[in-house]
């Protein structure tokens, strides 16, 4: 008697490869798209022409304007390969941890849907992650001068500065554009790397988090164009500021434990040291103490500078395993 167990697991199995198979491409571009219906038809042609055996993706995020419609009309005109992937979670990290965990190719594009990077550069900017050179290449806007020219929002600017300053002297490197919207991975980025950020920190966290796995980054300089008339950006310099900012001391806690408990217990410590200095002249000379209070702070504040420094190195090891976790991962993966 013949068993159809074996017959349905088959079918059930190239039901999930059809299925997979209709977002499988060797390259997908990613548009993450919030309200760019005066833009998103212009970046969609400019992409298919570029790259016209690509895939072409765009991330509706709650768009409440006409940028799905038109998105579709021109992918259906241009008889485009790709489509329309709807993200309910608000953020561009949301969007980008959909696009990757729904497509499958073997190269990625990244890129804003609002006509401010030079979409004929495509084929230049994933050259070198197709001769397996690099993990993930940059778009880099600072180089030729034209963002600086064009960004005329100063705190913005000093933001910028700020955080690749950070980042460069952190993890010893020498990137020029931390926060650019326009890149190229390779499969291995993208399916090991956890999107744990949802908004606009998400390039930031790319580039960290290719810096602590020692992923290859190549910067190409390109040029960078204003917003067309009408169009606006989604960014607050304040508080998308303070969110990079913030996820600087995330990722500082989480790969870079030692060197962030480690300051605050060495602070905590000479402030101890301090306060302490006066109580230990006291003792020394009259052998009797009669700032108590002061004496049990500064205690106080070398207990807690001991305890920081014991996490600071229990967590330091932690993140040491995982990044072999990580290698022995890859390693496998290659293999295969």
């Amino acid at each position: 008697m013949i068993s159809i167990q074996p017959l349905f697991a088959k079918l059930l199995n190239k039901l999930i490869k059809i299925k997979n198979k209709i977002k499988s491409s060797r390259i997908s571009v990613i548009l993450p798209a919030f309200n760019e219906e005066l833009t998103i038809k212009q970046c969609i042609v400019a992409f298919h022409k570029a790259l016209p055996e690509a895939h072409i993706w765009i991330i509706n995020n709650n768009s409440f304007d006409d940028t799905e419609f038109i998105a579709r009309a021109t992918l259906t005109k241009l008889k485009c390969n790709g489509g329309i992937i709807n993200e309910a979670r608000q953020g561009k990290g949301n969007a980008l941890r959909r696009a990757f965990y729904e497509l499958d190719s073997e190269y990625y594009v990244l890129c804003d849907a609002d006509l401010t990077y030079p979409i004929g550069l495509t084929r230049e900017l994933l050259k070198p992650v197709l001769d397996n050179l690099a993990d993930m290449v940059v778009g880099d806007r600072h180089t030729l001068g034209k963002y600086a020219y064009k960004n005329q929002r100063a705190f913005h600017s000093f933001g910028n500065i700020l955080v690749r300053f950070l980042v460069n002297r952190l993890f010893k490197a020498n990137l020029v554009d931390i926060m650019s919207g326009f890149r190229a991975f390779n499969r291995k980025f993208v399916k090991n790397y956890p999107i744990l950020v949802g908004g606009f920190e998400i390039e930031t966290d790319m580039t960290l988090h290719a810096l602590d796995k020692r992923l290859r980054i190549i910067e190409i300089p390109i040029d960078y164009k204003e917003r067309p008339l009408g169009s606006y950006s989604k960014l607050n310099t304040v508080s998308d500021g303070a969110k990079v900012i913030f996820t600087i001391f995330r990722i500082l806690r989480y790969y870079k434990p030692l060197i962030f408990f480690g300051v605050f217990a060495l602070i905590l410590s000479l402030l101890g040291l301090i306060l302490g200095f006066p109580v230990i002249l006291e003792w020394l000379r009259f052998d009797y103490i009669k700032h108590i209070p002061l004496a049990i702070l500064s205690t106080g504040l070398e207990i807690i500078s001991a305890l920081l420094l014991g996490i600071g190195l229990i967590l330091d090891s932690i993140a040491y395993h995982e990044k072999a976790l990580f290698e022995r991962e890859n390693l496998r993966s290659h293999q295969k």
